[in-house]
Order: structure tokens, then C-alpha cells, then sequence
């Protein structure tokens, strides 16, 4: 079977959650697996010397805008988020925990369950309480997640992931890479299919 995808993303981005509702329907299309990567961008920004998009000026109305209206032309259901952006340090925590103890698919509709919290139902992901009860309800054995997002050796996994990340050339959210190629963003998306149905652009 050819390589997976490898999916990067951090769960305050607006448009890893756009690519999070579709990355795994163009992976099957083209026989493809998906690899979830939760990263942070924090570590990411202070190594790029960028910022939160919202928080550029000019560029941050712009962006608020152009989430709504990219969720608007690919029908993705999207509510701006209270608090934004925020902390993904706990969300990224519980996935790689429900990963390493429950799998890889379990930890993948973990993943997508905390997102649409997030971006549709305008729960606040940063408080470990929520993660919880979102695992509940996704049947994840919540005492466990609890210690595991505290735990040093997922506190180490995470900030590995990420130094692997940035050793890959990730920079952004969503990141996918594929055969080696490099794709940076949703709006990649065409140029992605492009590359798994041709295997060159």
C-alpha cells in the first residue's frame, strides 16, 4: 500500500479544523492512510518569528472573515469560538494518551470530536474538564486521560512531536505531507488531490 499522509495540526486553527472534516474522505479516495500529528504553533511561531493570524494587524479581520466564508463554501459547520485563539497544550496531550492506550482510529474520532467542540458547539478545549467530558462521551475511560494529560513522559511525546515537526519543515496548521511533498494549508487541498492522482504537480 502506497505511504500514508502525515496530517499536521493544532486545534486552535480554523482551518486544520476545516481540513480535519475531509483529509481522511481524499486519503480513501486515492487508497491512502492518514497520520494525525497534533502539534503546538507556539514553539512553531517563536522559531518562525510569526503570530496568531487574528492577531496580525489588518490581517486578523481579514482572517475572521474568511473563516466563516471558507466554512460557508465547503459547507463545513463553523461557529466562532468564544475564547480565540487558546491553549492546545491539554487537546493535544489527551490524543496522543488516547493514541498510545486506545489506537490510532480511536484517538482520529477523539481528535475530531474535540474539534467540532470547539469550532461548532464553542466549548473551551483549554480546560482539561471539557476534555474529559468529551472523552466521556466518546467512551474513553476518563480517570486515565486525566492522569495522562498530566503525565511527564506525554508532556515529553508532545514536545517531540512537535521538534520532529519543525525538523520536517512543518510550519503551519493544517501541514501535509505526502511522498515527501510539502502542502501548507485547506486551500491546498486541490493541489493535494492533484499530487495523489498524478504523483507529481
Amino acid at each position: 500500500m502506497a505511504s500514508a499522509i502525515d496530517f499536521y495540526f493544532d486545534f486552535s486553527s480554523p482551518y486544520g479544523y476545516f481540513a480535519a472534516t475531509r483529509i481522511d474522505e481524499l486519503a480513501a479516495k486515492y487508497k491512502r492512510d492518514v497520520e494525525w500529528h497534533p502539534i503546538l504553533l507556539g514553539p512553531v511561531f517563536k522559531t518562525t518569528g510569526s503570530s496568531p493570524l487574528p492577531q496580525v494587524p489588518i490581517k486578523g479581520d481579514y482572517s475572521f472573515h474568511d473563516f466563516e466564508r471558507s466554512a460557508r463554501f465547503h459547507g463545513i459547520p463553523y461557529k466562532r469560538p468564544g475564547a480565540f485563539p487558546i491553549s492546545t497544550q491539554a487537546a493535544a496531550r489527551a490524543v496522543l494518551w488516547v493514541r498510545g492506550k486506545q489506537g490510532e482510529d480511536k484517538a482520529i474520532k477523539y481528535a475530531k470530536q474535540i474539534y467540532k467542540a470547539y469550532f461548532v458547539d464553542g466549548t473551551n478545549i483549554a480546560e482539561p474538564m471539557n476534555l474529559l467530558e468529551i472523552g466521556h462521551h466518546s467512551g474513553i475511560e476518563t480517570t486515565g486521560l486525566s492522569e495522562g494529560i498530566n503525565s511527564v513522559p506525554i508532556k515529553n511525546q508532545l514536545k517531540a512531536e512537535v521538534d520532529l515537526a519543525m525538523a520536517r519543515g512543518v510550519f503551519g496548521s493544517p501541514f501535509m505531507i505526502v511522498d515527501g511533498e510539502p502542502f501548507w494549508g485547506f486551500d491546498r487541498f486541490d493541489q493535494l488531490e492533484a499530487f495523489l492522482r498524478d504523483g507529481k504537480i
